[in-house]
């Protein structure tokens, strides 16, 4: 079935290709008159689209539907269908890619963590078992402490078994007041943000390719390479995760001062 908006489309198009009148090019397109004449009389509320144009910003791989889930939280009382049409507006849906090298937004300036649980980050990493199978880390880090919270061993990872395992780690530790994380799937997924908002627990991503921006995560993950990928040889997912545990373990133990060297 065609959508109005698309008759409607198709109608203003014929009028101006062909110079009929709008009568003849609506009963070409099967659509009402009075349809293609309608202009809304209500007002847009003020700021709404400031403020769709920042999330758009803050999260450019958010489709409309989840741009409106969050501006409810925010207490916007508004339609989808109305955010659907700023979203066409705007044309947020067009992306247009950036030379790597140049900025996505512009740099905002992290303070250093002040506590334990005051900020952890999380990325992934990958390695090979004896079989030659693919599996994934998931890697979690406490940055004033320095500590790997945990590490999560299987040959996928969605944002559904990210938020397990978080939850996890919270009922020994408590909460965190921020996760820093990349643009990944697993963590700009619908189930992550649903989790983290429902724990009042910011989720902050870097920019695109500027994996310094999340360098307390990045140099776990080079010690961890280092020290325990490149050094073990793994049979399956468990020799590797009772040995990648053991490994964990092992470097908590570390003073935190020895992890920055």
């Amino acid at each position: 079935m065609v959508k109005p908006a698309a008759r409607r489309a198709v109608t203003a198009w014929t009028c101006g290709k062909y110079a009929v009148s709008v009568r003849r090019a609506c009963k070409l397109s099967s659509l009402a008159e009075s349809t293609y004449r309608y202009r809304s009389q209500r007002s847009e509320p003020k700021g709404l689209r400031a403020r769709l144009l920042e999330l758009a910003a803050e999260r450019p791989r958010f489709g409309y539907r989840r741009l409106h889930v969050m501006l409810v939280r925010e207490g916007w009382q508004v339609n989808h269908k109305r955010i659907q049409r700023m979203y066409r507006e705007e044309r947020l849906m067009v992306r247009r890619k950036k030379r790597k090298r140049v900025a996505a937004m512009p740099r905002q300036r992290r303070e250093l963590p002040s506590a334990a649980n005051d900020r952890w980050s999380m990325d992934f990493t990958s390695d090979s078992l004896a079989t030659g199978r693919c599996f994934r880390t998931l890697n979690v880090v406490d940055d004033f402490t320095r500590e790997c919270v945990a590490i999560e061993v299987d040959t996928s990872i969605s944002g559904e078994r990210v938020a397990r395992v978080l939850d996890r780690v919270i009922e020994r530790r408590g909460l965190p007041r921020t996760l820093l994380c990349d643009n990944g799937p697993e963590f700009t997924s619908r189930a992550l943000d649903t989790w983290a908002y429902r724990r009042g627990i910011q989720l902050d991503f870097i920019r695109p390719g500027k994996p310094v921006e999340n360098c307390f995560v990045e140099s776990f993950n080079g010690k961890f390479r280092d020290e325990c990928l490149s050094a073990h040889w793994f049979t399956d997912l468990r020799d590797a995760r009772r040995k990648l545990e053991t490994w964990r373990q092992d470097f908590d133990l570390t003073p935190s001062s020895a992890h920055e060297l």
